[in-house]
């Protein structure tokens, strides 16, 4: 593969002289220290794996490609899910390729080192003096445990399955196989089940994520004040997750008042207003890249006004029948019907709706005030496993090990004339992060309170 100097268009020109400078004096910075990251262990079980599946055959999977922010300046890059599942790296441009013999090896850049070509003070994107320091092929084997090469030997001749719309280079390397999709939904598939490190790192995420929601009620006195209140807390709630983690898992949803009824809301911008509720839905993402997914609404002003009370209530106790039913052999989607029966029972006390409860389920009318589904696997990615095959995860039975969310809602819109006016402008979602265990499931973010007394009690606790 090609290389190309990424010099940006303000780049002033290098003198031979300057070029012959920069070549020498330089001390050796190659690092003595490095140790085996703490995933490498495991992500060679999970390459074992991926080979079995696949015997006899080759295995691309990229780690994707720098993505443009604006005219030449890039987003901070994050590699796909399935290739950092499978190495443990994070560096743009690189490649795993799994040999039919189950060999496998991890195509990077190396830094540059000093006394070849310009790259390490020249190239923008790659360079060291501009984007700081990669590790040479030696420190890199040592860190993944892994075979490693330059990316400038790779050469992908021949039939493989690649994990493709990742990288385009190598999409154009590889013709088009039939294989294709079916790697990709292995590669979704096999993190259907979280192995004992996984589930240790999500566990960290969320207790990061705990701390940055404390952060938040902490703020409150001073986000009330600010005509961009809910911009604020996002700031609040970032810092948190920048100073514990990598950043936030997914855009922060900070939603007051009738915010809280658009359901991915992360413009942001809002006042808060003390007699609204505050719909936070934040994760931390740690630094191998493990995501939580938790959602509080809160009271302003610390007490949940009686209607405010009266939804939340209805939520809470969606939420609760979805948990009850989690343990291995329910099937997925047992959680968000139990949650719904109950919100339809709910919907049709206050009134709001007529038909019986069977008949709400078959039609789905209850629908308008809830609208989206109650979870999703949790992971690499906040909606995880995304391509898994209907049949494993959507229509699947649950298995120990296993990490999702349970988060149903309401969302009563400011518009809908279906609701007595008191209602109107209310969203309420609860959401927390559980994980299968043997018998049941094991509510991981438990160090937040969830029932309305002790959210009152809880922020009176931060708030003094």
């Amino acid at each position: 593969m090609t290389e190309q100097l990424n010099t940006g268009s303000h780049d002033l020109p290098v003198t031979e002289a300057l070029a012959a400078f920069m070549r020498t004096g330089w001390a050796d910075t190659r690092r003595a220290d490095v140790e085996p990251l703490p995933v490498a262990p495991w992500a060679a079980k999970r390459r074992a794996a991926l080979a079995a599946r696949f015997p006899g055959e080759r295995l691309v999977v990229p780690s994707g490609t720098l993505r443009t922010r604006s005219n030449d300046c890039d987003h901070r890059f994050r590699p796909h899910s399935a290739y950092a599942y499978l190495t443990g790296a994070g560096e743009p441009d690189d490649v795993l390729v799994v040999e039919p013999s189950g060999e496998a090896t991890l195509y990077l850049r190396p830094r540059s080192p000093r006394e070849e070509g310009e790259e390490f003070y020249r190239d923008r994107r790659y360079g060291e003096f501009w984007v700081g320091r990669r590790p040479d092929l030696a420190e890199a084997a040592l860190l993944y445990q892994m075979e490693c090469a330059h990316i400038r030997d790779l050469d992908l001749k021949g039939p493989a399955r690649v994990l493709r719309g990742v990288d385009a280079r190598i999409d154009s390397l590889v013709p088009v196989g039939g294989g294709d999709a079916e790697l990709e939904s292995f590669l979704s598939e096999m993190r259907l089940v979280k192995d004992e490190w996984e589930v240790g790192e999500l566990q960290a995420a969320v207790d990061a994520t705990a701390r940055g929601f404390e952060d938040v009620v902490r703020a409150l006195p001073a986000a009330l004040g600010h005509p961009r209140g809910e911009r604020y807390l996002e700031g609040v709630f970032g810092l948190r997750s920048r100073l514990e983690g990598n950043a936030v898992g997914y855009e922060s949803i900070v939603a007051s008042g009738a915010h809280a009824c658009v359901l991915h809301w992360i413009r942001n911008d809002g006042r808060l207003r003390g007699g609204d509720m505050l719909l936070l839905d934040a994760g931390v993402e740690t630094d191998t890249l493990y995501t939580a997914d938790v959602t509080r609404t809160l009271p302003l002003s610390g007490r949940f006004g009686t209607v405010q009370r009266q939804v939340y209530d209805l939520v809470y106790e969606a939420q609760q029948a979805a948990i009850a039913t989690l343990r291995p052999g329910a099937r997925f989607r047992d959680f968000h019907l139990a949650a719904m029966r109950v919100v339809s029972e709910g919907l049709r006390d206050w009134g709001l709706l007529k038909d019986p409860v069977d008949a709400l389920m078959e039609s789905g009318l209850y629908r308008r005030y809830t609208l989206c589904s109650s979870g999703h696997m949790l992971g690499l990615d906040v909606h995880d496993c995304a391509r898994a095959r209907a049949e494993t995860y959507l229509d699947g039975v649950l298995e120990e090990g296993q990490v999702l969310t349970v988060e149903p809602g309401l969302y009563l819109q400011p518009d809908d004339l279906t609701l007595p006016e008191e209602f109107r402008g209310l969203g309420v979602r609860i959401e927390d992060d559980l994980v299968i265990t043997a018998d049941g499931a094991r509510l991981m973010s438990d160090a937040l309170p969830r029932r309305a007394d002790d959210v009152e009690s809880w922020m009176a606790s931060l708030l003094g």
